[in-house]
Parts: structure tokens; sequence; C-alpha cells
């Protein structure tokens, strides 16, 4: 998660430490609606970019185990060309075959080990990314039920202390 959205997720913590409770409850208080609703506004411009991050990672790993496969195709290729000049004697043959197996085996090693590392990053980026939205979302949706409930128990308090 952006910092940004860490920001805009603390100023709303802050404006609920520090909103007027109510005498009735405690745990109610009031928030001044057109800020909640700003920096909820904030936050949801803010989250698209923290997609963005995470669909250029998955970007990123596509285009890194694309490479890797060129060049495991283009080393195959090589090898596989050099096998077949070199048929002039079995010796030479023989041993070119062994070096482009040599070859082929350790590009395929290193396409599956680029692979795994490719995988695991964008699987732990993307995990991160996935809690901190849902971490954010909680929170907003907690923030907001708090405020609407904040909103609803103060209009009820209103009619009564007019009758008063």
């Amino acid at each position: 998660m952006s910092s940004d959205a860490e920001e805009l997720i603390e100023q709303l913590y802050g404006m609920v430490q520090k909103a007027f409770a109510f005498p009735i409850g405690q745990d109610k208080c009031l928030l001044d609606r057109d800020k909640v609703l700003g920096i909820l506004d904030e936050l949801r411009a803010t989250l698209p970019g923290d997609i963005k991050t995470a669909r250029q990672i998955v970007q990123d790993r596509n285009d890194v185990m694309a490479s890797a496969k060129r060049e495991a195709d283009a080393t195959k290729r090589q090898a596989e060309e050099h096998a077949r000049r070199v048929t002039s004697q079995e010796e030479i043959l023989q041993n070119a075959k062994r070096k482009a197996a040599d070859i082929v085996q350790s590009a395929e090693t290193r396409v599956a080990e680029i692979q795994r590392m490719a995988t695991s990053y964008l699987d732990d980026a993307l995990r991160v990314t996935e809690e901190s939205i849902a971490a954010s979302l909680g929170e907003v949706r907690k923030t907001r039920g708090e405020f609407r409930s904040a909103m609803s128990q103060a209009e009820k308090a209103r009619p009564k202390q007019r009758e008063e």
C-alpha cells in the first residue's frame, strides 16, 4: 500500500480519535462529513495506483519469463546448429551433441530458476498488495459504518432536544 493511502487512513483514525464524543455513549462521535468524505475520495483515488503497481509487477514477470524462454530457445538453436556443422567426424559430432545437451540443460535450469524466482516475487508482491488493499478497505468500511452510526445517532438526538 502506498504511503499516501496509509496517511489518509491515519487521518481518518485521527479524526475519529479527536472527534467530539456524545455524552450518552462514549463510543459514538460526531465527525465533519465533508472532511471524512474528502479523505475517502482521496483514498479511493490512491488505491488504483497500488493496483497498477501490482499489474506492472505481473507484466515485468511475464517479460522476464518471455526473455528467458527466448534466450533458452536461442541457445538451443545455436547448440543444434553447431552440432550440425561438425558432422564430418563421428567423435567431434558426439562431443558437440554432449556440449549442446549441456548447454540446453543449463539454459533450461536457468529458465526454471528465473521462473521460480519471478513467480515467488510476484506472489509475494501480490499477497502484500492484496493484504494492504483488504486492510484499507476493511478500515474504510468500519470508519464509514461508525460515521453513519454517529450521524444517525446525532439526527435521532436532535428532535428530542427541541421537545425538551
